[in-house]
């Protein structure tokens, strides 16, 4: 069901989620003691349900942190940026507990104890995260890796996956080239050791063997994966290696196939229902939060573009299956900004964007009316964002496997949003293909709740906003 908890990095970086909760447990239960240690009577009253207040406070950071992208498998920033991300995580997550603190008054700990936690526990999280980066970099608690061929499929390795942040949960031992391809990866990286593969392995301490020979048919040495499965060794395909690792479906080495036999697109009822009621529960509560921001999207519209001036902005978008609906947003451009009638990208500094637009488009506030087409049914919250049918049509043409993003309802928040900026070329819709078809493949219950969360990081930062 969880496919995704199969990286290795994915192990890591839970492991790391769960030292830094209890971390920041440890943090309130101190601060309490600190705080009151001279008045025995206050630390009676403040230590009574401490545990259960302490996992409160807890969790609620750690909600943050997974909102400020803190728990991203292949982040790449500063150290400083880390620490920044990581402020920002604590701020947010301090005033979640202020208007915790305000609905539900039995649960509050005191500002002093607040205080002191929030700067506990950041001092904590901190420290253990310079150590965590550096522990997940010792080449020994990697996993190691050892591919089979050295072509041009095999290559894919060696070209897409080059930084450190793509390989924190194994090295690539080398590979072994075969004899009717011709060799992609650098010399000093084969493996030509005379031996059987299941001895090499054996002697090289191989974790996995990745297959990536260019052409498979009767050239595969099967006698010896045979035997190193016996002996343990874990031996995988190479679109599911880049799928686990990446998360994302490299299209220069997927076939049909592979599609096929790997398994997930999971569409049970069970599943249906479940999406389904996540976007009610979902959608409602986000209207309740945000509706004082829409009525001032509204106003700002509204002052800016005068009386009889569209405030909302409908277009035909293409949903599951290939149907198409009227997506609702609040209008962003010029109520001229199409008058030739030709559909186009969103470019960068775009003229046709008005000055409240701007804004709104960075904050994605124009993007809040959509909750209304995902109450309607036409939307849901997490899926591949929904595209005009005349880009479509153009990119269903030019990109192999394009359609199959609608075999799910569109989101408004995306696996592809996360991963991938804005894209408004062919090459850049390939690439957020790459992310959107590990959704629709990899889809369930926790990867949404993830995904909505780390949103908040997108939408604060202002990613891929055009």
């Amino acid at each position: 069901m969880l496919r995704f908890l199969r990286r290795q990095s994915v192990r890591w970086l839970m492991l790391l989620g769960f030292c830094e909760l209890m971390l920041l447990a440890i943090s309130l239960c101190a601060a309490t003691y600190l705080r009151y240690f001279l008045n025995a009577d206050e630390l009676a009253e403040f230590t009574r349900h401490l545990p259960e207040r302490a996992m409160v406070f807890a969790s609620i950071i750690v909600i943050g942190m997974v909102a400020m992208g803190q728990y991203q498998a292949h982040i790449r920033m500063t150290r400083f940026g880390l620490l920044a991300r990581q402020a920002v995580a604590f701020v947010l997550g301090g005033f979640l507990l202020v208007v915790g603190y305000y609905v539900v008054p039995q649960a509050y700990v005191g500002r002093g104890v607040l205080a002191i936690a929030l700067t506990l526990g950041f001092l904590l999280v901190m420290t253990l995260r310079l150590l965590f980066l550096q522990l997940v970099e010792v080449e020994a608690l990697k996993r190691r890796v050892l591919i089979l061929g050295a072509g041009t499929r095999a290559a894919q390795i060696h070209n897409q996956m080059r930084r450190r942040t793509d390989r924190r949960g194994f090295c690539v031992v080398g590979y072994v080239p075969h004899a009717s391809e011709t060799v992609a990866v650098p010399q000093e990286q084969l493996i030509r050791s005379g031996l059987p593969l299941s001895a090499y392995v054996l002697r090289e301490q191989i974790d996995e063997v990745v297959v990536g020979v260019d052409d498979r048919r009767g050239h595969l040495p099967m006698d010896d994966l045979l035997e190193c499965r016996q002996m343990g060794i874990a031996i995988t395909d190479l679109t599911s290696f880049f799928e686990r690792e990446a998360g994302r479906l490299q299209l220069t080495i997927l076939d049909p196939s592979w599609l096929v036999f790997s398994g997930g697109f999971n569409g049970t009822p069970l599943r249906q229902l479940s999406k389904r009621c996540f976007d009610l529960v979902a959608a409602s509560m986000l209207l309740l939060l945000c509706w004082p921001l829409m009525l001032l999207e509204i106003l700002a519209i509204r002052l800016e573009s005068g009386p009889g001036q569209p405030i909302l902005y409908r277009q035909e978008r293409v949903g599951a299956h290939g149907c198409t609906f009227q997506l609702l947003k609040f209008r962003s451009m010029r109520t001229d900004a199409e008058r030739d009638g030709v559909a186009r990208w969103a470019s960068k500094n775009d003229d046709r964007v008005t000055r409240v637009g701007r804004i709104s488009r960075k904050l994605r506030v124009d993007e809040l009316p959509q909750l209304w087409n995902v109450l309607k049914g036409d939307m849901s919250i997490v899926g591949p964002r929904p595209e005009r049918p005349q880009f479509v049509a153009d990119l269903t043409t030019q990109i192999r496997y394009y359609s199959l993003r609608h075999c799910l309802k569109p989101g408004l928040a995306g696996w592809a949003q996360l991963s991938y900026p804005y894209g408004a070329t062919v090459e850049e819709a390939a690439e957020k293909l790459k992310y959107d078809l590990f959704y629709v493949k990899n889809h369930n219950l926790l990867l949404d709740l993830l995904i909505l969360i780390q949103t908040v990081e997108v939408v604060l930062f202002g990613r891929g906003a055009r």
